[in-house]
């Protein structure tokens, strides 16, 4: 049985540290759980499940039904000469799970070392890093669906995976809760190290054996160099996506910007990390009061303490603004806007 409570803060629960409150609020840590709190929604409430707090941005008070999902668990549920299913609760922390392999030696998520937030919000977006991406190793992943409190399979194919992006985030958004998510990972394992820096930060490890925890090591330095810690400064990582352009429009922005990085994509695309664009538009450290871009990853919008949502929403409008105007790129957030 879960108890609604009144008028509950969620600065401990989003990694900006804001300072915002929930009308309604509860935890769950079943499935009977969730679809009890479900069922206690008033008159269609707005509804908001609650992972990790790593990629939200409150600009207010939510006015409606938060429910925090406590599910745990990690189940090893079937495994062959190459790979293992691995089933995974959706409220478990995704760089505990990450350590866990890494403990039993499963190979295939020690790219994905140190992102925040839950395992049930992975799949959401398709989360990535240095070279690997969710739908590399997924399976398939169990949900409630909220109109009608049944629990639905949706296996690789269903979630229409894309950069950064899932059916989850288009439409079927606000339709579905996950509950679990369900992974095929490798028993022989395969060493990706050839994207960023891995393998220069392991020549500066003097890695002698270069494994999966070495791999995961060298991640972990090298996002700690980069990225502010949310205890420390308040974030939510990246908060805007690398956006893909036409080879044509990128070569039109090489002639004026010889420097521009480009990454080839499918479809005769390149990617144009949004970074170097923020900082190329001058907004790299700049501070805003008590907000403002981090100093070193201008990807990173943070609160220093005492911020405000609605201002940091303002100041990522003005960065999608200013880089739209110097590049003729639109920047989108990777970051939920509430």
């Amino acid at each position: 049985m879960i108890t609604i409570q009144k008028d509950v803060s969620l600065k401990s629960f989003n990694t900006f540290g804001l300072e915002v409150a929930a009308s309604d609020f509860a935890t769950f840590s079943n499935i009977e759980e969730l679809k009890e709190g479900l069922k206690l929604r008033i008159n269609g409430q707005p509804l908001l499940i609650l992972g990790g707090g790593s990629n939200i941005l409150f600009t207010q008070d939510f006015d409606g039904l938060v429910l925090k999902n406590e599910l745990k668990g990690i189940q090893l549920l079937k495994e062959d000469q190459e790979h293992l299913l691995v089933k995974v609760m959706a409220g478990e922390v995704w760089h505990d799970f990450v350590l866990h392999c890494i403990q039993n030696n499963w190979s295939g998520v020690e790219n994905l070392s140190l992102i925040p937030g839950t395992v049930g919000a992975a799949p959401m977006q398709n989360i990535g890093a240095y070279g690997v991406e969710i739908q590399e190793v997924f399976h398939s992943l169990e949900a409630v669906e909220i109109a009608t409190g049944k629990l639905v399979t949706f296996d690789k194919e269903k979630c229409e995976f894309g950069y950064r992006e899932s059916i989850f985030k288009k439409s079927a958004k606000g339709k579905y809760i996950i509950t679990s998510v369900t992974f095929q990972l490798n028993k022989k394992v395969i060493l990706n190290t050839t994207y960023g820096a891995i393998s220069d930060t392991l020549n500066e490890m003097e890695v002698t054996e270069i494994n999966i925890k070495a791999v995961s090591d060298a991640v972990i330095k090298i996002r700690q160099s980069k990225l502010p810690d949310p205890a420390k400064i308040g974030n939510a990582g990246s908060f805007f996506k690398n956006p893909s352009i036409d080879r044509i429009d990128y070569e039109g922005l090489r002639s004026e910007s010889p420097s521009i990085p480009g990454y080839k994509q499918p479809g005769d695309k390149l990617k144009v990390p949004a970074a170097w664009l923020i900082e190329k538009a001058g907004w790299k450290g700049k501070t805003i009061g008590n907000i403002g871009v981090h100093k070193n990853q201008p990807l990173v919008l943070v609160n220093y303490g005492g911020g405000d949502g609605a201002k940091i929403r303002d100041l990522a409008f003005e960065v999608k603004e200013s880089v739209a105007h110097q590049f003729g790129i639109v920047l989108t957030p990777e970051v939920n806007i509430i």
